[in-house]
């Protein structure tokens, strides 16, 4: 019997600063060990869907958040030059 793969989500993890989203790679890390992120560009990475909800936990705890990424990375970036966020202190 063949084993079923759930597919795979894409989030983007949004912090203040590129410290904080260096502190949530850091902090999965080491409360996730055996759950690896798969990084594609910059920011955005590719999760079991299951694990959703520890990284939104562990990017709280970091100031900063885990949202779910548009299948077409280019249409977040269009959508940053309309609307760019400010850098928050």
């Amino acid at each position: 019997m063949l084993a079923v793969m759930k597919p795979q989500i894409r989030v983007e993890i949004v912090g203040r600063n590129e410290f904080w989203c260096h502190a949530v790679m850091v902090e999965w890390e080491s409360q996730f060990p055996d759950r690896k992120l798969i990084a594609e560009e910059r920011g955005c990475y590719l999760i079991k869907p299951e694990w959703l909800a520890d990284l939104q936990r562990v990017a709280g705890q970091c100031f900063s958040e885990v949202l779910l990424a548009p299948d077409d990375p280019g249409r977040r970036q269009w959508f940053r030059r309309l609307m760019p966020r400010g850098e928050q202190e």
